[in-house]
């Protein structure tokens, strides 16, 4: 493709969308990439309710689909393709896709990240057959079930509220002996009355016969070590797992900054390339919320947008 866009945005979450509306917006020839569906991981949350201005019982997915409207409104192009490699030195940046090679004399990286494996033997076994990490995709196939949700942050006690809409009772396994979520999200969930709570523990196994049955918790203060298995009427149970997120930043590593393996940037979302820029939850940042993505990207197109014109 012989064309150079001003910005080539890399991933379609409330990051990216918000940086195409305002290169968009500002006339700049705009291209955003994405393999997947728009929202990233915003658009399995069933309701948001911290985004200012937000809709009663807006979902992450209402919400993407607004941002979707408002970046074709403004003309950004869209294309749906894989990235497979990325040069991003020199005035021309490129990227390689499975479909066609892009150019541009700009690039913001929006690829966000993915949910960290809870890390117990067996897991990936059961994916898909007891083990989720996503409760608005996956809550109502525990109906009237036992569900455990491991983790101790927002997202876990969020999607363990969530999950009580559908399961009999859920118990949220937490390693430390504290939560480290909002304490008005832990007030709420204290007074949820299907909730419980086992602090201190992990899991340790996961086992069954091509479904989830059973499961081996450790008490990480004793070592001790005990198995829960499925009543004969349940058959199974659910385990969501909610222990942070793993940045997709594979395709950068020696070509741009990274700590922890999330992009470095400034305030100005500028990396240490010249002319690359990156946005929302893949990069450093103190808070990954809708709000704060949507801002860096803005902040990043503006950015991109001086840089073009100097």
């Amino acid at each position: 493709m012989s064309k150079t866009y001003d910005i080539i945005i890399l991933g379609a979450g409330p990051a990216g969308l918000a940086a195409g509306l305002y290169g968009g917006r500002a006339r700049l020839s705009t291209l955003v990439i994405e393999k997947g569906q728009d929202g990233g991981q915003i658009a399995t949350t069933s309701e948001i309710e911290n985004y200012p201005g937000g809709v009663d019982h807006e979902s992450g997915k209402s919400l993407i689909d607004r941002m979707a409207k408002q970046v074709a409104d403004f003309g950004a192009e869209r294309v749906k393709d894989t990235v497979l490699e990325v040069k991003l030195d020199g005035k021309v940046k490129e990227v390689k896709c499975q479909k066609a090679t892009y150019k541009a004399k700009t690039v913001i990286i929006a690829t966000g990240a993915h949910p960290r494996p809870i890390g117990c033997e067996g897991e990936a076994e059961f994916v898909g057959k007891g083990v989720s990490y996503c409760a608005t995709c996956d809550a109502n196939f525990f109906e009237e079930l036992p569900v455990f949700v491991v983790g101790g942050g927002d997202s876990a006690l969020e999607e363990a509220m969530y999950c009580a809409n559908f399961a009999r009772e859920v118990t949220i396994i937490h390693r430390r002996d504290e939560f480290t979520a909002a304490k008005s999200i832990q007030e709420k969930a204290k007074k949820h009355p299907k909730i419980k709570f086992l602090l201190s523990h992990q899991i340790v196994k996961l086992e069954g016969d091509g479904i989830l049955t059973s499961m081996t918790l450790k008490d990480l203060k004793t070592g001790a070590e005990k198995k829960i298995e499925a009543s004969e009427d349940d058959g199974t149970f659910g385990v969501f797992g909610f222990v942070g997120f793993v940045p997709h930043t594979e395709l950068f590593e020696g070509k741009i900054e990274l700590e922890n393996k999330y992009i470095k940037t400034c305030e100005n979302m500028k990396t240490n390339v010249d002319g690359v820029f990156a946005a929302g939850d893949v990069r450093v940042k103190s808070l990954r919320q809708v709000i704060t993505a949507a801002a860096d990207g803005a902040i990043a197109a503006v950015q991109a947008e001086h840089y073009i014109n100097k």
